[in-house]
């Protein structure tokens, strides 16, 4: 079940929640502000992302994910439109499945991967919440390989730990393929059920050439995510506008 909040928070220039598989996120945007001069990068704004866990004080892992997620915004945020500028993302973790395979805090073997979908999903929606131009948006999904070699998407705390290996895959908006985590061993094989599958999911569209047998869920059959944000945006839109069809706005 996927849950999308715009503009949740007053003192921010966007902000949004994503809830999807046992993760919650709550994102907040400033910008474009201004840099201090040793971050100014004379012809685009420079991105900084900072991660907050649901508990405790940010360490590797989170860095880790800030890196990620930074490099990817990059490709889609126009940075060239704001250049001497500054874009602050700020994610909270509010709620994560992790905790029940890691009561308390997580060890430093904790997986990175499960999470990063729903700080994506959240960075992206955000972005949009404060009118930050972007030359395109992306959708991102968790699936999970079985011991027996199938594939298992939106995979629950159990899958998870049972897994031989986990994905992270994000597509763009255009239905290109932008980010790739991966942990745990594959064969190439099973790596093209599984982007068959995220391309499904996300996207809402197989490739021309692919033949996998392994996709249990028909095209008719599958909620895309770029269609749930879509939604979610348009009636944030409709609410926003409603005051001009109202008929006090008419009569004035």
């Amino acid at each position: 079940m996927v849950n999308v909040t715009l503009s949740p928070l007053y003192r921010a220039d966007g902000s949004a929640t994503f809830t999807s598989n046992g993760y919650s996120v709550i994102a907040a945007v400033n910008g474009p502000i201004e840099v201090q001069r040793r971050d100014e990068l004379p012809e685009e704004a420079a991105i900084d992302v900072a991660i907050r866990p649901a508990a405790g004080v940010g360490g590797v892992r989170e860095r880790h994910l800030e890196s990620i997620i930074q490099n990817t915004l990059r490709h889609v945020i126009l940075v060239s439109a704001h250049p001497r500028t500054l874009i602050q993302i700020t994610l909270q973790i509010v709620a994560s499945q992790d905790d029940s395979l890691y009561p308390g805090n997580l060890p430093q073997a904790a997986s990175n991967v499960p999470v990063l979908p729903a700080l994506l999903q959240a960075s992206i929606l955000a972005l949009l919440s404060a009118s930050i131009p972007l030359s395109m948006t992306l959708t991102a999904t968790l699936i999970s390989v079985k011991e027996n070699g199938g594939v298992a998407p939106s995979p629950s705390a159990q899958d998870l730990e049972a897994a031989t290996s986990i994905h992270v895959l994000a597509f763009s908006s255009h239905g290109d393929l932008l980010v790739v985590e991966s942990e745990g061993y594959f064969t190439m094989d099973t790596w093209e059920k599984v982007y068959a599958k995220a391309r499904l999911i996300c996207h809402g569209e197989k490739e021309e050439d692919s033949e996998s047998e392994d996709l249990s869920m028909d095209t008719e059959e599958v909620t895309k995510l770029e269609d749930i944000l879509k939604d979610a945006v348009r009636q944030k839109v409709a609410a926003e506008y409603r005051w001009k069809q109202s008929p006090d706005s008419a009569a004035t």
